[in-house]
C-alpha cells in the first residue's frame, strides 16, 4: 500500500486544452497506465489565478455589486438582451467532454436507469471526472447517488424540511457562505476551532445537522452556483472553502465529532463530486498537523489535491483568490456585515439579489412550461427525451404482458385441476354403472 507522499508523486495535473489537443504534461502512455491518477483542472476551467500584481478590483465579488449598482444592474439588461441565460448558465462545453458525457448518457439509457432527473450535462460531467471518465465506474457511482437521493429523501428536504435551530446552531458551530471569489465562486468559511459540540448537540441532532448539510448543498447546485454564473456571466460550478482550524486538536475529535466529520466527508465526495474548487485550511498548529496526519490518509489523490494547509501567515494566500472586501476581518479583511450582527450569519452572495433571483425564475418557469407542453402530447426535439418516452411506453407494455402471462399460467392450472376433476367423476359413474 503507497503513502499520501508516494500517491502524490503519482498525481498528474491535465490542464485540458479547449483546442483538442493533448495536454502538453501528458503522453499517451501516462494516460492509459492503470495506476496513474490523473487530477482534472477545475470543472469550470479556471486553472491559473489571475496574477495579483496587474489585476483590477474585482467586479463579480458582492461588494462591487453594491458599491456600482447601477453598472451591475446593466449588465445583468445587457445579458438578458444580448446573450441567453441558458448559455450563461450552462457555459462552454467542451466537445470531448460532450462526446463523453453523450456516450455515458446511451450507457445509462441502454441499461434502462436513465429516466428521471437528475440528468442535465453537468452533474454527469461531475461524475465522469470522479471517475477519471471511466464510464463504468461512473455509471455505478452516478446509479449508487439516484439510489442514495431516493433513500435519503432529498428531493423532499426542500418541501418538507425546517431547520428552526438554524440560528443557534450558527452560535455552536459558526460556518457560513459569504460572497464570491475572485472568479465568482461561492466563497464557504468554517471556524471548526470555535466548534462547541456539545453545545451544538444541546440545540439539534447529529441527524438534522447532516440533514442541513444535504440542504445546503442542494441550495449550492439549485442556487448559488446559478446566481454566481449570472454575475460572472460565466459557468460557476464550485466552491472555494476556507476553514479555520485555529486550537484544533486530537482531543476535539470525540466519536460524535468523528462520526459528524465522516458523514459529512461521505456525503460530499460519493454524492457531490467535483464541487471544491480549492479549500484552504488555515491557522494549522502543531496539534491539527497531527490530526491532518490522520485524516489526509482517508482522502483520494483528487481531493488533495485542491487541499492547502497554511499556518497563522496566510493572508496573502486567500487574498490572491478573495477580494479583500469580501473577506471578514477575522481573515484579514475589510468586511464586517455588521447590519447581520457578523459575516458568517449574512450569506451575503448574488444568490441573494432579488434581480437575479428573478431571472433564475423565469428560467425555471419556462423549463416548466416545457416540462407540461412534453407530457401534454407535444413531441420533444431531444431524442434522449424521445427514447426515454419510448422507453417508458416498452416497459409498461413489457409489465402488461408479464401480467397477462400470470393469468394465462392461472387459467392453465385451473383447466388441469379441472381436468382432473373431471377425470375423477367419469371413473366414478363408470364404477357406479358395473355396481348396477
Amino acid at each position: 500500500m503507497n503513502t499520501p507522499r508516494e500517491r502524490s508523486r503519482e498525481i498528474i495535473i491535465s490542464r485540458g486544452n479547449r483546442d483538442g489537443e493533448e495536454p502538453s504534461s501528458l503522453n499517451k502512455s501516462q494516460l492509459t497506465t492503470g495506476g496513474t491518477k490523473t487530477i482534472h483542472p477545475p470543472i469550470e476551467n479556471h486553472w491559473h489565478l489571475p496574477p495579483q500584481e496587474n489585476q483590477k478590483p474585482s467586479n463579480s465579488g458582492f461588494m462591487s455589486m453594491i458599491s456600482k449598482p447601477l453598472k451591475f444592474r446593466g449588465s445583468l439588461k445587457k445579458i438578458r438582451k444580448t446573450k441567453s441565460l441558458q448559455m450563461v448558465l450552462e457555459g462552454v462545453h467542451d466537445p470531448k467532454d460532450e462526446k463523453l458525457v453523450e456516450a455515458f448518457r446511451k450507457l445509462l439509457f441502454v441499461d434502462g436507469q436513465f429516466l428521471e432527473k437528475p440528468n442535465d450535462y453537468h452533474t454527469l460531467l461531475r461524475f465522469l471526472r470522479m471517475r477519471d471518465f471511466d464510464l463504468s465506474k461512473a455509471k455505478d457511482e452516478f446509479l449508487n447517488y439516484l439510489n442514495w437521493r431516493e433513500s435519503f429523501g432529498v428531493d423532499k428536504i426542500s418541501k418538507e424540511f425546517k431547520f428552526e435551530e438554524y440560528a443557534k446552531v450558527k452560535i455552536h458551530y459558526p460556518h457560513g457562505y459569504h460572497g464570491v471569489d475572485r472568479c465568482g465562486r461561492p466563497v464557504y468559511i468554517e471556524r471548526i476551532g470555535m466548534v462547541n459540540l456539545n453545545s451544538l448537540l444541546q440545540v439539534t441532532t447529529i441527524e438534522r445537522f447532516i440533514t442541513y448539510h444535504v440542504s445546503e448543498q442542494e441550495k449550492s447546485l439549485n442556487l448559488r452556483y446559478p446566481a454566481c454564473s449570472i454575475a460572472a456571466k460565466s459557468h460557476i460550478a464550485s466552491t472555494t472553502s476556507i476553514l479555520d482550524v485555529n486550537g484544533v486538536g486530537m482531543s476535539n475529535f470525540s466519536k460524535p465529532a468523528r462520526f459528524l466529520l465522516t458523514e459529512i466527508m461521505k456525503i460530499d465526495s460519493n454524492y457531490y463530486p467535483e464541487t471544491l474548487n480549492k479549500l484552504f485550511i488555515i491557522n494549522a498548529g502543531s496539534g491539527f498537523r497531527m490530526l491532518w496526519k490522520v485524516i489526509k490518509t482517508f482522502l483520494e489523490p483528487r481531493t488533495m489535491s485542491k487541499i492547502q494547509v497554511l499556518g497563522y501567515d496566510y493572508g496573502s494566500k486567500l487574498r490572491e483568490v478573495i477580494d479583500p472586501s469580501t473577506l471578514p476581518t477575522f481573515l484579514g479583511g475589510n468586511c464586517t456585515c455588521s447590519d447581520y450582527g457578523g459575516c458568517l450569519f449574512s450569506d451575503k452572495g448574488p444568490w441573494n439579489n432579488p434581480e437575479i433571483v428573478e431571472m433564475l425564475q423565469s428560467v425555471s418557469s419556462a423549463e416548466d412550461v416545457s416540462d407540461i407542453g412534453e407530457n401534454g402530447g407535444e413531441v420533444s426535439e431531444d431524442p434522449f427525451e424521445q427514447r426515454r418516452e419510448e422507453l417508458k411506453k416498452i416497459q409498461a407494455l413489457e409489465a402488461a404482458l408479464g401480467n397477462a402471462k400470470t393469468k394465462i399460467e392461472e387459467l392453465e392450472t385451473a383447466i388441469e385441476d379441472t381436468k382432473m376433476v373431471l377425470k375423477g367423476l367419469s371413473q366414478l359413474i363408470e364404477e357406479l354403472r358395473l355396481n348396477l
